[in-house]
């Protein structure tokens, strides 16, 4: 009977071992596919890019006047034909390659010093798509960035709430928690966004934790588009009432903002939010 009851645990602890082990080498060949495969994206990205068309970023321990008027230029636009409809659509020309890979594509998110900078997709008919999917549309537990559905990321909408996982890999939006500190802040306060049409700069200006979940006081989340100036207010307060530090960067009812949220383990179903505003003018 013991020599039974042994070998049923040594048994079970080998087929615990074998999954644990197989899991654990799915997650880092997964890894290094999306690892591969993101930096692929961003050398088109680069390649694409012509000399000169990006307007020049603000230094990120510069106080930028954010009143001050800039002369605004006109992108330059090249056409490419849609993969899915035929249709010829105009885009930036670093977008052309990546929007016929996947039509997905509305934009591109990075950050300096960080491992922040990928494409960010969105699927305004399927809620989290790519949660679990990457560029390919392969399952990955990476993921890709993605903007919330309800989000019009070209009009655009006040906000746009953005996702991405807390990788233990520090890929994704694990940098993210940087901004803890606030000196990481202070050396990096400014986020470029990027859509298939414009480029833009976001100052950041509150950084928080919170509980997501609909008994959640405050669904940050669910902000879109402001149904007057108070609604818009109440947004920013209650932004300003979680955040961990004062940036002194204030909004005001008309600018847009980026809302980029991120998994947070201090808590149940807990997030980390960075919420920014665009400073450079529309072209």
């Amino acid at each position: 009977m013991k020599r039974w009851v042994s070998n049923t645990l040594i048994a079970i602890f080998a087929v615990i071992f074998l999954v644990s082990g197989y899991l654990l080498l799915d997650y880092f060949l997964d890894s290094g596919k999306q690892k591969a495969a993101f930096n692929d994206l961003a050398s088109l990205m680069e390649q694409a890019t012509i000399p000169g068309e990006m307007p020049e970023k603000p230094q990120q321990n510069t106080p930028v006047d954010t009143d001050a008027p800039t002369a605004p230029t006109e992108p330059l636009l090249v056409s490419v034909q849609d993969p899915e409809t035929g249709e010829m659509v105009e885009v930036l020309p670093e977008f052309a390659e990546l929007y016929v890979m996947n039509n997905d594509i509305v934009g591109w998110i990075s950050i300096d010093d960080t491992n922040v900078n990928y494409p960010v997709m969105q699927t305004p008919d399927s809620t989290d798509y790519y949660l679990y999917k990457g560029f390919d549309k392969e399952y990955s537990r990476h993921g890709c960035i993605y903007v919330r559905e309800e989000c019009d990321v070209f009009a655009p909408s006040d906000n746009l709430t953005i996702y991405g996982h807390r990788m233990g890999d520090g890929t994704m939006f694990n940098d993210l928690h940087r901004y803890e500190k606030k000196s990481f802040w202070e050396e990096h306060r400014y986020i470029t966004f990027n859509t298939l049409t414009e480029h833009h700069t976001y100052e950041i200006m509150f950084v928080f934790r919170i509980e997501s979940s609909f008994d959640s006081p405050f669904l940050y989340h669910l902000f879109v588009d402001a149904a007057d100036q108070d609604h818009f207010d109440s947004y920013i307060e209650n932004c300003r009432s979680y955040a961990l530090y004062d940036t002194g960067v204030d909004a005001q009812y008309g600018d847009k903002l980026i809302t980029l949220s991120t998994c947070e383990y201090t808590r149940v179903n807990g997030r980390f939010v960075v919420v920014a505003k665009r400073i450079s003018e529309e072209p």
